[in-house]
């Protein structure tokens, strides 16, 4: 890729660049060499190299957030697997910065052994009946003493297969009010918890996905995550966070696509002239670069807003748009590499196989983007519901 290309991607702050820099370069020693391990072994490696801590990058350095987006983008640029960057990301953004003050003040903190990835947390939220629509559930606990009982079923579980701990959302009350959800931090060893079926997917394949049942699994009164009845506060909470930031899995793995279709153009003789001659070769290309630096620049514009101590809350409606515009960006990234490489795209090995598909699931991550077209709808003031 040329200096100028180059130079025009980097379009996050120097502290971040520099972040991104650090970690392509320290990933890169071990993404060949750990790429035949399990996943839990890949994640405890990655994790060593201190993609999932939350801390700053010294005085000259980007905040904790930025810090974090940085290391996710930095390994994807080294080839580390998108089902892996997906999964760290997932629980950076969805669940240790969101939940970092109830975590961290639990009788036995486990903060740093998150950070060092010795224990790994799920989000289980959606079952079979539904997702988007967390008032439907029908996983209920029910007080016993001072234990809570819980009852029910989670599916489509990013990482059940393997994770230590997941965070739970239950119903404690009945009916449709704001009140009527709590979140439970539960051990997947404790007695009455079980796994049930692993989904093999099409998308991010190496990103394991389960189903956790739940049956009179006995939970002490420390177990709720914030208190009893603010369970849908805290999913909107993650949630929101995860829309802000997911997508920063696809920052690596859109850089490489636009290196490798811009290689390609600039190196295949067509009718008798490099590819890249072709004003719509050119076109497409641009276009991908385009892309890409909107993406990046709306991912670190978050970051920076959440480290400057804006609510993700506060940014629920940015956080919308720019999951919708980055997700749809890949997707259109993906397309015109596709249309370029032709046949190679769908031939295993040929340096320019394409994955269509995962970029195409990240249009329902955190919610479908229908769905959050509506909800920044209704905030410019339009009386349209769910």
């Amino acid at each position: 890729m040329s200096d100028a290309l180059t130079r025009l991607l980097r379009c996050a702050p120097a502290p971040a660049e520099r972040v991104v820099d650090e970690f392509r370069e320290r990933a890169a020693d071990v993404a060949d060499r750990t790429a035949v391990d399990d996943f839990r072994a890949q994640w405890l490696t990655l994790a060593g190299l201190g993609v999932l801590r939350r801390a700053g990058a010294g005085p000259d350095g980007p905040g904790p957030v930025t810090r974090g987006l940085a290391a996710i983008e930095g390994i994807g640029l080294a080839g580390v697997d998108p089902g892996l960057c997906y999964a760290l990301t997932s629980q950076l953004f969805g669940m240790q910065h969101p939940l970092h003050t109830a975590l961290s003040a639990r009788e036995q903190d486990i903060t740093g052994a998150l950070e060092e990835g010795r224990t790994l947390l799920c989000h289980a939220l959606t079952e079979r009946s539904g997702g988007s629509d967390p008032l439907s559930m029908a996983s209920r606990v029910e007080r016993d003493q001072d234990d809570y009982v819980l009852t029910g079923a989670k599916a489509f579980v990013t990482a059940a297969p393997v994770a230590d701990l997941a965070i739970v959302f239950a119903r404690t009350a009945p009916g449709r009010t704001p009140f009527a959800l709590t979140a439970f931090l539960v051990p997947l060893d404790a007695p009455g918890v079980s796994r049930g079926e692993t989904f093999d997917k099409t998308a991010l394949p190496t990103a394991p996905m389960g189903e956790l049942l739940f049956d009179g699994a006995r939970l002490p009164a420390t177990a709720v995550i914030g208190r009893e009845g603010s369970g849908l506060g805290i999913m909107s909470a993650t949630t929101a966070w995860e829309r802000a930031l997911i997508l920063g899995y696809a920052l690596g793995p859109m850089r490489l696509l636009l290196e490798r279709t811009a290689r390609w153009a600039r190196e295949r003789e067509h009718f008798g002239r490099r590819m890249g001659a072709s004003h719509q070769v050119a076109a497409r290309v641009s276009d991908m670069a385009m892309a890409l630096h909107r993406s990046r620049i709306q991912l670190y514009t978050l970051a920076a807003a959440l480290d400057a101590g804006t609510t993700a809350r506060q940014l629920a409606a940015e956080a919308a748009l720019t999951k919708i515009s980055v997700s749809e960006d890949y997707v259109r990234m993906t397309e015109h590499a596709t249309a370029l490489a032709g046949v190679r795209a769908f031939v295993p090995d040929t340096g320019l196989t394409a994955d269509p598909l995962s970029p195409l699931a990240a249009l329902t991550y955190a919610g479908p983007n229908d769905l959050l077209r509506v909800g920044v709808a209704r905030q410019l003031g339009l009386p349209v519901e769910n």
